[in-house]
């Protein structure tokens, strides 16, 4: 069973974080919402995560990992919320098991043939030379390195604190698993991926809900309103000033847009 941190009671909204980070990054934004609902946070083995799984890590098996999540706590059904790579599964899921998903909320992500942003393309062919990914995290130890553009840097508009980048770098710098957990799950990430599930969605009856960072250059409101456009029940909700994680960037805006979405 994947780790997991829990708050709050009332509907169940099950957040979904993206590649080298954690279920923290969506702290903020959760404490804004755990007063009217059960907020459930997996910790996915993306690479930030503390334990080394046995598992398939291709983006369809991530999918799979997180419908046996909600079997293992208990959930038939519950609203997804995902961001970065955590959307791409997110939309997995309800492309796959559609009856699994209330309501799909979407904030910045990959998604149709953006799978992974150019920006991040370089690591999937540095996942197949060996000790790159070693190299890597221990340059990930230079507090600096992290706001480099090809790292963190262009993902938000305010800097993340390093008290929670030290968190997300520390398992791939420490321990061999959880390298070849990331390994995997680079050498997976394809866009033939996201595009299947985008044409499977034009399927999907449930609510979907774009609240997308206007401000993001990996994945611009083009690219929300695309996939919007194919889904049978979508609305776009732009949040201002906000890049890829809107979770940090903006926690009052996305937190509202759930409210009023979920509400």
């Amino acid at each position: 069973m994947l780790d997991r941190t829990e708050s709050g009671s009332g509907e169940p909204l099950v957040f979904l974080h993206g590649y080298l980070t954690a279920g923290n990054l969506w702290r903020t934004t959760i404490e804004r919402l755990e007063g009217r609902f059960r907020c459930v946070v997996p910790e996915l083995p993306l690479g930030a995560h503390r334990n080394a799984v046995d598992a398939d890590l291709s983006p369809p098996g991530l999918a799979d990992l997180v419908v046996c999540f909600l079997d293992d706590i208990g959930l038939e059904r519950a609203t997804l919320i995902g961001n970065d790579t955590g959307g791409a599964i997110a939309q997995l899921v309800a492309a796959r098991y559609p009856d699994r998903v209330e309501r799909l909320v979407l904030t910045n992500c990959d998604a149709l043939e953006v799978f992974p942003p150019r920006l991040f393309a370089y690591l999937k062919p540095t996942s197949y030379v060996p000790g790159a990914v070693w190299m890597l995290a221990q340059a990930m130890r230079i507090r600096a390195m992290r706001r480099l553009p090809i790292a963190y840097g262009k993902l938000t508009v305010t800097p993340l604190p390093h008290d929670l980048t030290d968190t997300w770098v520390e398992p791939i710098r420490r321990y061999r698993g959880i390298r070849r957990d990331l390994i995997a799950v680079t050498r997976g990430i394809h866009r033939k991926h996201t595009l299947a599930a985008a044409e499977q969605l034009r399927d999907f009856q449930r609510p979907v809900l774009f609240a997308w960072g206007a401000a993001d250059t990996l994945f611009p409101l083009a690219l929300a309103q695309r996939l919007a456009a194919m889904l049978p029940d979508a609305r776009i909700e732009p949040i201002a000033g906000a890049r890829t994680f809107v979770p940090h960037d903006a926690p009052d805006a996305l937190a509202d847009a759930i409210k009023r979405f979920v509400g």
